[in-house]
């Protein structure tokens, strides 16, 4: 295994098995799972609907390509179309949300002609050599090489950067304003702004409601497309919106919505949807050959059935609130949090140095490994220091494994700024 696969915590662990919001790891312990492997374990570990899908989908076949008709992929894009917003959609299925994003990046500059991109500052789209070329994300952008020209714009970050200081409307306006003069540094057509409407790995934040509408109005204006990065805010893991983009929807749908994650609730399931005019402007053959196969496809429907028929987007809204107040309310007097943001079961806290303002990355790993140890399971994200607790359980969380998990985080921050502030004396 190469030395930079990352692996979370000092005793590296293996998880063997999970059922509802738990997992199990080899020595036996329990914990309560508020990552569910990066967003993408969306309603419940060991799903009897998914488990089922794909036990008697493996019985019949496991993989055909998309060079012959499969009855299950039709149907989960015209479901996934429907759901879009987007008017006369077509859908193309991956693997994975950064083969989604290099397809998205393909049809917009295909389409444009062009191959200058806008993204957010503080963005990350993947690992491909394309996307990391569109990361805005040092400590995850390992070359600056790139096929696209990509010009970053203000907007992802609202609580930190030169626009800090201002209302929403404020806010906004100035993002426009830099927007603006961006493209009227460019040569050409720009193809298209990418943009997820909540940043996952940078931490959980956004700009106001409206920004991206706002934007889009200028968009519009020079014929530049919009991207909509939903592989993190889609489902309904936001709580209030099924897509993040329906926070800024002033005008209208994007003209290209991208996904994967939560879909396939731990198999491997991405995909584009966008505006035919978009998806059919290829003028060469193209496949997937492991995108949409038999086995995703059966497991992405019985996964999405259950989180409709269930409201899992109404669950995530109540107990997803319940819990942000929850962990507002157990951060009060603790320095060590600079800010406790989010919506819906995706939630940030963001770090710092006691006493300071400095994000530390220090703090976001002492409080994993605390946490870990009183059985509860958190990522981290943030700018390229790391020093964001990340925290998205399943969306079928209950309140009374929010109240939990929500104690448990609450005992490792005191721990963390215990210890902060000891090594701060000495």
């Amino acid at each position: 295994m190469p030395d930079w696969l990352a692996l979370y915590y000092d005793r590296p662990m293996e998880i063997t098995h999970g059922e509802g919001r738990h997992v199990w790891d080899a020595d036996g312990n329990r914990y309560l799972d508020f990552f569910g492997g990066i967003l993408t374990t969306m309603t419940a570990h060991a799903l009897p609907e998914v488990t089922k899908a794909v036990a008697e989908q493996a019985g019949r076949i496991l993989h055909t390509s998309t060079l012959y008709l499969d009855r299950h992929m039709v149907e989960l894009a015209e479901r996934v179309a429907a759901l879009s917003g987007i008017p006369d959609a077509r859908v193309f299925f991956t693997t994975s949300g950064t083969e989604a994003n290099d397809a998205a990046l393909l049809l917009a500059t295909t389409y444009r002609r062009s191959n200058q991109v806008l993204a957010l500052r503080n963005s990350y789209h993947g690992r491909s050599f394309s996307a990391v070329g569109i990361t805005g994300n040092s400590a995850w952008s390992p070359t600056s090489l790139s096929p696209l020209q990509t010009l970053y714009v203000h907007g992802g970050v609202r609580s930190r950067g030169p626009y800090a200081h201002l209302d929403d409307d404020a806010f906004t306006a100035a993002c426009v304003a830099d927007l603006r003069d961006m493209l009227g540094q460019t040569r050409g057509g720009v193809a298209a702004l990418i943009a997820e409407p909540v940043q996952g790995v940078g931490g959980f934040t956004s700009g106001p409601d409206g920004l991206l509408a706002a934007f889009r109005e200028v968009l519009d204006a020079h014929g530049i497309l919009w991207i909509s990065d939903e592989v993190q805010t889609g489902w309904g893991r936001t709580g209030d919106h099924f897509w993040g983009w329906q926070a800024h929807d002033r005008a209208g749908p994007p003209d290209m919505l991208t996904f994967a994650k939560g879909i396939g609730n731990g198999m491997s399931v991405g995909g584009v949807v966008a505006r035919a005019e978009v998806m059919n402007c290829l003028d060469a053959n193209s496949i997937s050959t492991f995108g949409g196969s038999p086995v995703t496809m059966a497991a992405a429907k019985a996964n999405l059935n259950h989180l409709l028929e269930h409201d899992l987007q109404g669950n995530a809204r109540r107990v997803g609130g319940l819990l942000l107040e929850r962990l507002r309310a157990a951060v009060a007097g603790l320095d060590v949090v600079r800010e406790v943001r989010g919506r819906g079961l995706m939630i940030g806290l963001e770090l710092v140095r006691p006493g300071t303002d400095e994000p530390s990355p220090e703090a976001a790993s002492l409080i994993l490994e605390a946490a870990r140890e009183g059985g509860l399971l958190i990522g981290k994200g943030g700018s390229h220091l790391g020093s964001v607790l990340r925290i998205a359980p399943p969306l079928s969380l209950t309140v009374a494994e929010a109240e939990e998990g929500a104690g448990i985080l609450q005992r490792a921050l005191e721990t963390a700024q215990t210890r902060l502030e000891g090594n701060a004396r000495a």
